[in-house]
């Protein structure tokens, strides 16, 4: 990979597993994760022979989300409500695309859940047509402490819990533990290891043409689409946010001394 954010092995002819690899930093969404993740996918893609891209982590933290300190420096100043954001990954227009590929890549996408997962993280999750977890599995929406909000992210978790769900993870910003993550349609299966099911997976993907794959993807897309308007609204509704001055004072704090925003 070009930046080195995530290691790719082909495990087997019909399996390319994604693992994020910096779990010092939290496996956090900057734009070289963006892009070696895109760049993982066209591998996957130009690949004949893989069915399943299985995207993991090590450790205690699967992903926790935006990156504070390529976002501090994002935005200079607060933009109107239509205004044009930047292009970076922390504007919410790239990661915007990373989640639509998820949806849209005609290959099958697993997300193996073992650990912490945040904001992005939930959205990276929530993008992927199934997700597994263990018991360590733990999923919350904290942005609203940081003075922003899971714009991204929502379009493609509400199509994944319903509304409902969505909403109060927002809202409160209270975690979902393995257990509520399946009961609410978060996750899909919740067991020690993700082994089993990805040959039980296998079992039926080798038997499918891999045109198939994206064939139903596409036409699930289509049933409950995420259109161009919403990405416009969500790329522009967290720049404003993002943009404010207690909201970008707060992520460049936590960059510098590690100091989350509500610690005075």
């Amino acid at each position: 990979m070009s930046h080195g954010t995530v290691r790719v092995r082909h495990q087997d002819p019909a399996v390319v597993r994604i693992t994020l690899s910096r779990p010092e930093r939290g496996n956090t969404v900057d734009s070289a994760l963006i892009a070696d993740l895109h760049e993982a996918l066209d591998g996957a893609e130009k690949s004949d022979t893989c069915r399943l891209v299985v995207l993991d982590s090590p450790g205690p933290v699967f992903c926790n989300g935006l990156d504070m300190a390529e976002a501090a420096g994002e935005f200079p100043a607060a933009p109107g409500r239509d205004a044009e954001p930047g292009r970076g990954a922390s504007d919410g227009s790239a990661f915007f695309g990373l989640l639509r590929r998820l949806t849209e890549v005609p290959r099958l996408t697993l997300a193996c859940v073992d650990g912490r997962v945040a904001g992005g993280g939930v959205g990276i999750a929530a993008a992927c047509d199934l997700v597994h977890t263990t018991e360590r599995g733990l999923f919350s929406l904290p942005e609203a402490l940081w003075g922003l909000l899971p714009c991204s992210v929502l379009p493609f978790l509400i199509r994944r819990t319903g509304s409902r769900t969505a909403g109060v993870m927002t809202l409160t910003t209270l975690p979902l533990t393995a257990q509520e993550a399946v009961d609410r349609g978060l996750a899909d299966e919740l067991s020690p290891d993700a082994g089993p099911l990805t040959r039980r997976l296998l079992s039926r993907l080798t038997k499918v043409d891999v045109r198939m794959i994206g064939e139903a993807k596409a036409y699930l897309s289509a049933l409950h689409p995420v259109t161009a308007e919403t990405e416009r609204r969500a790329v522009t509704e967290f720049a404003r946010l993002a943009a404010e001055p207690g909201v970008r004072e707060g992520m460049a704090r936590f960059a510098a001394e590690g100091r989350y925003p509500w610690e005075r």
